[in-house]
């Protein structure tokens, strides 16, 4: 593997300057700006609470240093600029995103929710029992670390097995896995087309939330709890 600057670079680049295009799209659309002023209002409501704002700013800043290691240390590693057909770079973006779910499954699963300190670590994020979108940062920062550490060792397995990615590929793997866990969280109750999907996603995380005894425990997709038989 070499230690490519420029396609880190331009993952990095693409990367932010995506997400606040497909932010300002996305609040385009009148009814995503009435369910964000909804999720605005319940997030001020917690954020009054005193256990919020520490546990938010911690989570933000183990966020940001634990990808800066990933954009710097790690990313350029793994993606390239070389020309690649798009059916390639879409599969590589599936390929990514399912094996990090998978993992993310069983870590969810039987450490975060099973016995013992790391429970005991998740169940401060289960305190919101009808998550809004702060709660998708109301997060122990250990569990943070985690969730981010097991996208990186996914970025590094698959690299390893398949080669390297076409930039391409990593830029649309990560903005899936930061916004769809972050989407999991919102509030979106908006049962017509285009949004039937996304709020039949948020309702099913809220469910999870729940209590601690609930399934669902995937993130980018609940696949894998249909074939293990814990969709709830």
């Amino acid at each position: 593997m070499v230690y490519n600057w420029q396609a880190g670079l331009v993952f990095l680049v693409a990367v932010a300057v995506l997400s606040k295009l497909g932010y300002w799209l996305a609040f385009r659309s009148a009814s995503l700006r009435q369910m964000r002023a909804i999720n605005r209002d319940e997030d001020a409501k917690k954020l009054e609470l005193e256990k919020y704002p520490p546990v938010v700013a911690a989570n933000n800043r183990i966020g940001l240093w634990t990808n800066l290691v990933f954009f710097f240390a790690i990313a350029p590693f793994f993606v390239t600029l070389q020309e690649r057909a798009i059916w390639l770079i879409l599969l590589e973006t599936v390929a990514i995103l399912m094996v990090y779910d998978f993992f993310y499954y069983l870590t969810h699963r039987f450490v975060f929710h099973g016995r013992g300190y790391f429970r005991q670590v998740h169940a401060l994020h289960h305190q919101a029992r009808k998550p809004t979108h702060i709660d998708a940062f109301y997060v122990h920062p250990l569990e943070t670390f985690i969730g981010i550490a097991l996208f990186m060792g996914t970025a590094v397995l698959t690299g390893l097995a398949l080669g390297t990615f076409h930039v391409a590929s990593m830029i649309l793997a990560y903005l899936a896995f930061i916004q769809i866990n972050t989407i999991n969280h919102t509030y979106v109750s908006l049962p017509r087309f285009p949004f039937k999907t996304v709020s039949w996603i948020t309702a099913k995380h809220a469910v999870h939330h729940e209590n601690m005894h609930k399934g669902n425990y995937a993130t980018i997709t609940l696949l894998y709890d249909r074939l293990f038989g814990t969709l709830d």
